[in-house]
């Protein structure tokens, strides 16, 4: 009798162990099907009241100009009271146009800006802000932190436009892609009260 209790105790022993792997390997399983939590992006809107969220905030821009599919990615930092042109945002430096990283804009098809054909892929916008005139600057290396590694030499085209005088305000940065007709569009940049655009034909 005692060798057989014995033996139940072990066949029990060894079930309860292997019950124990099978739920731990499924546990396993399951965790590594489970998809990453994507980090969260916005569509910033008109706002013109004091945004009271902290940080700049990750935001994506999307539009078709043409048959041209236009996307914009960048981090879209708040007013809050501050001093933004000739302030937070010095004239005549090299700016990201939004914050942490550099903007990139990418096109799924070949686009005109300022006279030169864009090829489809990514890129960085950045731009020089100034009192009375911007260049808007398309660069080839999109991927890089700020401006620090911004070179001149990998720009595809610089355009200079004039900024527009909003009445209302814009509390935080906003990029819109915007068709005006079956060939042609703009990105429009919102921030403060400033408007400033980039025209973006289709490629014939």
């Amino acid at each position: 009798m005692k060798i057989f209790f014995s033996s139940l105790i072990l066949v029990g022993l060894l079930s309860a162990c292997s019950n124990t792997k099978t739920k731990e390997e499924g546990k396993e399983a399951t965790s590594q099907i489970v998809p990453p939590k994507e980090e969260n992006i916005r569509v910033i809107s008109v706002q013109t009241e004091t945004d009271t969220l902290k940080g700049s905030l990750k935001a994506k821009a999307m539009g078709t100009i043409g048959n041209a599919g236009v996307t914009i990615n960048y981090y879209s930092p708040a007013v809050r009271g501050r001093v933004i042109w000739g302030g937070l945002v010095p004239f005549d430096n090299v700016w990201v146009t939004g914050a942490h990283r550099a903007t990139s804009v990418e096109f799924n098809l070949d686009v005109v800006i300022g006279g030169v054909t864009i090829a489809a892929g990514k890129y960085a916008l950045f731009t020089i802000p100034g009192k009375k005139e911007w260049t808007i600057i398309i660069n080839k290396n999109w991927e890089q932190h700020l401006a620090d590694n911004y070179d001149s030499k990998e720009d595809v085209v610089r355009v200079k436009v004039k900024p527009e005088t909003e009445e209302t305000n814009q509390e935080r940065l906003r990029y819109v892609v915007e068709s005006e007709n079956n060939a042609s569009g703009e990105i429009a940049i919102y921030w403060e009260k400033l408007e400033v655009s980039l025209p973006v034909k289709a490629a014939q």
